[in-house]
Order: C-alpha cells, then sequence, then structure tokens
C-alpha cells in the first residue's frame, strides 16, 4: 500500500474511532438531558403516545391515561377535575408536565431505568413502552372535606389547607383554592389548551400556584406555637402555670410604639399564666417572650420546625421565613416577630409541620406524598420510609405545650375544633395585612392528642366574609375539625 493510501485508511480509522466515541458519549452522558431538554418535540410526541401510568389515590386514579383515537393514540384524564390538581398537576402537549406529573415523570412515561426490563419485553413482545404508577398517601375524605369547607366560605375564597400524620409525615389532604382543571391543560385540542392556559395565567387570584406550599403570608396568632416553644426549649417559661406578662399594651422604652391585643382588651390582667396566654392568644404576653427568648433563640426553634428550608419533595415550594433579612430587628419588631407579624411569612405546609411537631413529642417528621411507585406489572420500585426532619423540643416540654394547646380548645379561642369524644388540641390566629385588604385566617390543630393520627392547617386567604366577622377560629377552625373527623372516621 502507497504512502497516500495508508494515510487515507489512517485518517478514516480515525474519525470512525471519533464517530464511535461520539455515540457512546451522547448516549451515555448526554441522553438523560437530551431527552428531558424543554422543546424536544420527538421526545414529547413519543412520550405523549405512550400509556401513561395512573396516580392513584385509595387505589383508584387520579390521573390516568385512555384510549382515544387520534394520532397520540392515548389521552391524559383527571377524573376528579380540580379536587387534585396541586398534587398531579397537568401532563401538557404544549407547556410540558408540572407538579408529580413532571417529577414522576420517568416512572410514569415508562423511561425510569428500574423499568429497563419492562421496555424489553415489550420491544420483543413489539408492544409500546407503558408506564408504572404512583400511589399517594392522601386520604380522599379529608381531600374532600377540605375541598367543601373551602367552598363553603364563597365563590370567591382563596385559601388552602393541608393534612398530615404526625407519626410518619404522610400527606392526608392538600387543598389549594382556587384551583383548576388539569383535562383543559391536557386536551388535544392545542388551540384551546392555549386559550386555557393563557387564561389561567391571567387570573389575578393564581389558580396555577400551589397555595399549600408556594403561598407566604404571616401566620399571625399560629406562630405563637413556635414562641412558645422556644420560651420553654430556653427556659424562659418552666411551666405552663407560670405567670407571665400581660395587659392591654406592651411599650418599648424610649419608642413611642406600643403593641396592642386584639380588640383592645388585657388578657386578664397585668401577669397572668404562660397557658391563658397561649388560650386568650395574648399578644403583650407573646410579644413580651419573644424579647426575652431574643431573635437569634426564636430564629434557631423556627428553623428545627422547618422554617427556611425547601421540607417536601416532588412538589414545587418555597421556604417560609421568621426575618426577611439578616440584621438585628428593634425591640417593636422582635415583639411583633414573636406574634407571627412583621416579616414573618410561612406556608399552611409549614404549620402544619409545626403542629405536627408538637404532637409528635417533639419530633417533626419530613412531609411526603408519594407512598408507593409500582412498575406495570405492580412490582414495587420504591415504597416511602418516614423520616424525622428534626428534635424541635423535647418530649417533655411538647407535653406541656400540647396540654396548652388542648385548653385552648376547651376553653380558649379554638372551640370551633372540638370533636365528641376526642381531645384536639389548636391554636387560631388572624394575621394583619395592608390596611386595604382583610386579615388572614389562620388555624392548625392536632387529634387525638394522646396518639396524634392528624394534624392540619388552614388558611383562609381572602373569602366573602365581611371583615368585621373574619377570624381564625370562626372560618378556618370548622374546617380543621371536618377534615380531622373524616381522617378519624367521625
Amino acid at each position: 500500500m502507497n504512502r497516500p493510501i495508508r494515510n487515507i485508511a489512517i485518517a478514516c480509522l480515525v474519525l470512525f474511532f471519533a464517530l464511535l466515541v461520539n455515540i457512546n458519549f451522547v448516549q451515555v452522558f448526554q441522553a438523560d438531558g437530551l431527552n428531558a431538554k424543554n422543546g424536544n418535540r420527538r421526545v414529547i410526541d413519543e412520550q405523549f403516545s405512550r400509556d401513561r401510568g395512573a396516580i392513584l389515590v385509595d387505589a383508584k386514579p387520579v390521573a390516568e391515561s385512555v384510549k382515544v383515537k387520534d394520532e397520540y393514540k392515548y389521552q391524559r384524564r383527571y377524573p376528579e377535575g380540580s379536587l387534585y390538581a396541586s398534587l398531579t398537576g397537568s401532563f401538557s402537549y404544549i407547556y410540558g408536565p408540572t407538579a408529580l406529573e413532571n417529577t414522576q415523570n420517568s416512572v410514569l412515561s415508562g423511561s425510569d431505568n428500574r423499568l429497563f426490563v419492562n421496555r424489553v419485553v415489550d420491544l420483543v413482545a413489539n408492544k409500546r413502552p407503558k408506564g408504572g404508577s404512583v400511589e399517594l398517601t392522601i386520604d380522599p375524605l379529608a381531600q374532600k372535606a377540605a375541598a367543601e369547607g373551602l367552598e363553603r366560605l364563597g365563590k370567591d375564597t382563596k385559601g388552602a389547607v393541608v393534612a398530615m400524620d404526625p407519626q410518619s409525615g404522610a400527606v392526608q389532604a392538600m387543598v389549594s383554592q382556587p384551583s383548576y382543571n388539569p383535562n383543559r391543560l391536557a386536551s388535544h385540542d392545542f388551540a384551546a389548551v392555549q386559550k386555557a392556559y393563557q387564561a389561567y395565567s391571567a387570573d389575578k387570584d393564581q389558580p396555577l400556584i400551589n397555595r399549600t406550599t408556594q403561598q407566604t403570608l404571616p401566620p399571625g396568632s399560629t406562630f405563637k406555637l413556635v414562641t412558645a416553644a422556644a420560651a420553654l426549649e430556653n427556659g424562659v417559661v418552666d411551666d405552663i402555670d407560670d405567670r407571665i406578662k400581660a395587659g392591654a399594651r406592651l411599650t418599648f422604652p424610649g419608642i413611642q410604639y406600643s403593641l396592642p391585643n386584639e380588640n383592645g382588651g388585657n388578657c386578664g390582667g397585668d401577669r397572668i399564666t404562660f397557658e391563658r396566654a397561649l388560650n386568650v392568644s395574648c399578644n403583650v404576653a407573646f410579644g413580651a417572650l419573644a424579647g426575652k427568648i431574643g431573635q437569634e433563640k426564636l430564629n434557631d426553634q423556627a428553623a428545627k420546625f422547618g422554617f427556611g428550608t425547601d421540607p417536601i419533595e416532588g412538589l414545587a415550594a418555597n421556604p417560609s421565613r421568621y426575618t426577611a433579612g439578616e440584621g438585628d430587628l428593634e425591640a417593636p419588631q422582635l415583639a411583633q416577630s414573636g406574634i407571627g407579624q412583621f416579616e414573618v411569612a410561612s406556608t399552611p405546609l409549614q404549620m402544619a409541620m409545626v403542629a405536627s411537631g408538637i404532637a409528635n413529642d417533639g419530633d417533626v417528621m419530613k412531609p411526603y406524598v408519594v407512598k408507593t411507585v409500582r412498575s406495570p406489572n405492580l412490582r414495587v420500585l420504591e415504597q416511602a420510609q418516614s423520616e424525622r426532619f428534626s428534635q424541635a423540643m423535647s418530649a417533655s416540654n411538647s407535653a406541656k405545650l400540647r396540654e396548652m394547646m388542648v385548653s385552648t380548645v376547651t376553653q380558649g379561642t379554638a372551640t370551633s375544633a372540638q370533636i365528641a369524644g376526642v381531645d384536639v388540641g389548636a391554636k387560631t390566629g388572624t394575621a394583619q395585612s395592608t390596611p386595604d385588604r382583610p386579615p388572614y385566617a389562620w388555624f392548625v390543630s392536632f387529634a387525638p392528642a394522646d396518639d396524634p393520627k392528624v394534624a392540619v392547617a388552614v388558611l383562609v386567604e381572602s373569602s366573602d366574609t365581611a371583615r368585621d366577622e373574619i377570624a381564625g377560629g370562626r372560618l378556618a377552625g370548622p374546617i380543621a375539625r371536618s377534615v380531622m373527623e373524616a381522617v378519624l372516621g367521625k
């Protein structure tokens, strides 16, 4: 072989080797990223034509694929409409998957590596790939009770409800109002899909956001539970019968501002018991306690309950916060923070975690919504395991706080949560907003107090209720009670 031919042969061999390396690099290292890339129509067309797996609640589909007579063969359907939209999200050709349709996409679409054998079997049998299923932790009765409770407040109601098992972290209900109909976004009529999405996106009430995990608002007096926990954990208060500062107003030396109680009362005197302070939700008492605890320790206590973190997997979420900055708070700002105002902002999920931690001997469990992931032949691929998020307080101190919350239901501001034959613990909250909008009504609770099975957080952001009738116990309390009753079978 002469030299020019040999050089050409070597060059071709090098090019062939480079092509082989590139193909393997793309397949091994870049395939997942390229497949997941937005706008990859080949992948979208292929996945949109698959028998996508179901999302299940109590063994019944809340998202499923049904056969249709068009080019895509299957249509994604949501039998319950808007009821589970904040959890399932939607599977849209134009806008892609959202919520669990997105985070569980590899299993639902059948492309997960754990389903490789299934794909090989389907290939040999000349069958289309089929997706696996995802079963949720949701209690369908609790979910309906939460949705119906918000709906009863009027068609213009905005709010959210979260219920979770304090002992495991399993989310039992998650409702955001207003919601949306995911069927409209999963339609094969793409012009109609665009029209629906534009309408949802332009809606000032933001139906596409999940208020349970994404909406952070002042938690008001429900945050007094965090302040109470910090007072006990740091020895500022030792027992529920200890007498603490109260009165009509909390004043600050050299500052004109003073912190009043709601409706101008004095909480029962200048010195009242710690228990009574929680029972009547005394602003002065908890503002004064915040000053004694200090900003750093109060911030640390909030963090132990989950503030500042993204505590749940699989759903879009925003962290709750104790302060918006890192500077030192002035005395009035610290007092306002102690009662859940100033810069304190929380999601309903976060306040459900606070109630759960108190109910569960001080242990805060990590919330989760996916219980079981299965292959198309029902083989278990993943089974949820309970995981402790943190120990927010000692068992002895949590027992004291539980006792205070139970008495708040029997003789305080949270009587609307009473359930016959069940000891319920709860705390109300009415958080002030801007002067041009009504307050936010909050309620957190758990039951039974001696063996907690459910903890609930309810936020009523706005409703048809007259401004002077807005209160956590009046608006949110009955919803929390109905959800607890649903879980407990009452």
